[in-house]
């Protein structure tokens, strides 16, 4: 989500702004049609007035507003001169998945430059941003203080990733259990509690570092993202996974978030849906 790796060498900022103008006359188009549609529904169809009383409220057109905080990431990224880390066809890939669902609970690893627009995207609903640099928290929340974001922990290493690869093929990685009281290696335990009690319906991982050997590397990220999936009370989660054109991400999303459960891959983002274990206890691992 952060500026740490290099960037794609095309400007996508004017794309963005006229993305979100898209968006935001679709919210307003589908607030006029649900108002006139419930205006029909309610009102008996009588013949009108040929001299309707311009007093009458009846009459008064309705007027609808830009919400504030998407006026608020319309000037942002209007503003902003850095070039987003996933490219336009990779967003429209989790935003098919928003328009469905939205207003819905989005988890994201990783806090960034593009995260007011994850929260505007997903309007009304609630977006949660885990980050692992305490100082990067402080410097985008003194910038954007309405974004709901954690500091996390990861005590693991991109070195480490083919041994913690083989750990995960354990039975006790591979049954299904709230993280926190997983037995294994690789659930993050340490997040705060509501993280846990919450069936997300989508979650994105494009944190934490994991461009380097010394990186913590995303391992635990996708298996607990994937767990989180799976012990959902009922219903399904969109996962989504950024740079798998990187060994740890490509390997890890295949192996733990299963590619029967694979929906579609748009440049370096994959998605995944995966279903409740909870409701069909027999169900295996991967499909």
């Amino acid at each position: 989500m952060r500026a740490n790796k290099p960037q794609s060498p095309f400007n996508l900022k004017i794309i963005l702004i006229c993305f979100f103008f898209l968006f935001l006359l679709f919210l307003i188009l589908r607030s006029t049609f649900s108002y006139s549609q419930q205006q029909n529904n309610s009102t008996p169809h009588t013949e009108t007035p040929t001299n309707p009383n311009p007093k009458d409220c009846s009459f008064i057109p309705t007027c609808t507003k830009i919400a504030p905080s998407l006026a608020h990431a319309l000037v942002h990224y209007a503003t902003l001169n850095i070039t987003p880390q996933q490219t336009f066809k990779e967003i429209s890939v989790s935003l098919k998945i928003l328009e469905k669902k939205s207003p819905c609970n989005f988890l994201v690893f990783g806090l960034g430059h593009d995260s007011l627009m994850w929260t505007s995207l997903n309007h009304g609903g609630r977006t949660v941003f885990l980050e692992e640099d305490k100082s990067w928290i402080q410097q985008i929340n003194a910038r954007i203080p309405s974004l709901e974001s954690y500091h996390v922990n990861y005590d693991t290493k991109v070195t480490q990733a083919d041994e913690l690869l083989e750990i995960s093929e354990r039975e006790e990685c591979r049954t299904v259990s709230d993280p926190r009281f997983s037995k294994c290696q690789l659930a993050l335990k340490g997040l705060p509690s509501e993280i846990y009690d919450i069936d997300w319906d989508l979650i994105m991982v494009d944190a934490p570092t994991g461009y380097f050997d010394g990186a913590p590397g995303r391992m635990s990220a996708i298996y607990t993202a994937g767990l989180m999936a799976r012990n959902r009370e009922n219903g399904e989660t969109d996962v989504f996974v950024h740079d798998v054109d990187r060994v740890v991400e490509d390997k890890f999303s295949k192996a733990l978030l299963c590619q029967g459960y694979l929906r579609e891959q748009e440049g370096r983002i994959r998605h995944f849906t995966i279903p409740s274990h909870r409701t069909r206890s027999a169900r295996p691992f991967c499909p």
